[in-house]
């Protein structure tokens, strides 16, 4: 199994394909990066050569910011849009959608499970109590 950038790539898929499951790499990029490397895009991972499984390693880690390093960045530049409180920073904290789609319907994805409205109780209606036993009287009075 081939292992670039900490991720196991898939053997039975095309290279074109298999590269994708590293984070930050799509199918334009991986499709730059086996043109580069000399390896055939239709050729499934399993018939790899080692030689081509590191010269895909050296461009990829050479030239690309993927995986931990991109989600720290990521994770970076919303945490900084937070801290500034750009309206799109409030938007994050909140956990609405942040790009300017509706609220008011659709947008479950962001907003979690509905939440329903909570309906008051009436108060029950209480028994009529026993009457009361006299006080007793006190001495002196």
């Amino acid at each position: 199994m081939a292992r670039v950038a900490g991720v196991d790539l898939p053997r039975d898929k095309r290279g074109e394909v298999a590269i994708t499951y590293i984070y930050g790499i799509g199918r334009p990029t991986a499709r730059r990066i086996l043109l580069r490397a000399n390896v055939d895009p239709n050729k499934r991972v399993k018939a790899w050569t080692e030689d081509e499984v590191g010269r895909i390693r050296d461009i990829i880690e050479r030239e690309l910011k993927v995986e931990g390093d991109l989600r720290r960045e990521v994770s970076m530049n919303v945490k900084r849009l937070m801290d500034i409180g750009r309206y799109r920073g409030i938007r994050h904290r909140r956990g609405l959608p942040v790009r300017g789609q509706r609220t008011h319907t659709n947008a479950r994805t962001r907003k979690g499970p509905r939440r329903g409205v909570m309906v008051k109780k009436k108060p029950a209606a209480a028994a009529p109590a026993a009457p009361a036993a006299p006080a007793p009287k006190k001495a002196g009075a």
